[in-house]
């Protein structure tokens, strides 16, 4: 069931347990689809969440994950949330060993396009996140759980490795020597736990609609609405890049992303409504 939303609103979909809230600055309309190195792949609709695109003169456009930068009417925001156990092992069994590596390379590009959305990303758990699961909240920039959520990478139990980036983004979030301990002993997490250690960024109590980590993500969409769209980019370009360097480079890193900043009409306007003691109106520019 779609649902339009007005300029600067959240916009949800809830198609059973998989729902993503966009905030935006145009009306939302349904017709996101997954990226072209997906195109034929073998991919079970439990993998992945539906998605929105934003609406350009009441037609929809249809846009895969991508790092490119959008127009003024990009998605803000973009909250992926989905019960989701990873992989569909039963489709896996069927494949032959020929195709399970492409198949994988295929998932891996998405998740990787996921991590390099221009955007601010939000993963929500309040279910299950096992395997690729896990691997897509990784993915995002920040990830809230429910304290009844269990999560994991659990590949080794299987006889295989994660496959989606997991070997990467889990020791980066939360430290070597403690990834390799749950990858090694494929352990599950609850809600409790994940905060505990880091992966999560917030853990809220379950509640009786079993949406809590979805609801808590909708606050933390709301705060980041307001700010300037080229300044959440930037922002997020310069501490992505900035990681991955010495501290040398990634201020150097810091000081270009800044710079792009200074030309755009969105910093005077914040100047200027500070000024004026308003609220100010970023377009993007």
């Amino acid at each position: 069931m779609a649902a339009a939303a007005a300029p600067g609103a959240l916009g949800t979909l809830q198609a059973s347990r998989a729902r993503l809230v966009a905030a935006c600055c145009a009306p939302l309309v349904p017709g996101w689809r997954l990226h072209r190195s997906l195109a034929g792949a073998r991919v079970s609709p439990a993998m992945w969440a539906r998605g929105w695109a934003p609406a350009a003169e009441g037609a929809a456009l249809r846009r895969g994950y991508s790092s490119e930068v959008k127009s003024e009417d990009e998605l803000r925001v973009r909250y992926l949330e989905e019960e989701n156990r990873g992989a569909d092992l039963k489709e896996r069994v069927k494949m032959n060993p020929s195709e399970v590596g492409p198949f994988v390379s295929k998932i891996r590009a998405v998740i990787n396009e996921m991590a390099n959305l221009p955007v601010p990303t939000i993963a929500a758990i309040d279910g299950l996140a096992l395997g690729g699961g896990l691997e897509l909240a990784l993915a995002c920039d920040i990830r809230v759980a429910a304290s009844s959520a269990k999560m994991g990478l659990v590949e080794t139990k299987l006889a295989i490795i994660p496959g989606g980036g997991g070997t990467q983004r889990l020791p980066r979030a939360i430290g070597m020597s403690l990834a390799k301990e749950l990858i090694f002993s494929a352990r599950v997490l609850d809600g409790q736990e994940a905060k505990a250690v880091g992966l999560v960024s917030h853990v809220l109590e379950q509640n009786q609609e079993g949406d809590a980590a979805y609801r808590k993500a909708l606050d933390l969409a709301r705060e980041f609405l307001p700010q300037g769209p080229v300044a959440m980019r930037v922002a997020k370009l310069a501490i992505n890049q900035g990681m991955e360097v010495d501290l040398v480079t990634g201020l150097a890193i810091e000081e270009a992303c800044y710079a792009q900043t200074i030309p755009t009409k969105d910093r005077l306007e914040g100047l200027l409504a500070f000024k004026e003691k308003r609220s100010p109106r970023y377009k993007g520019e």
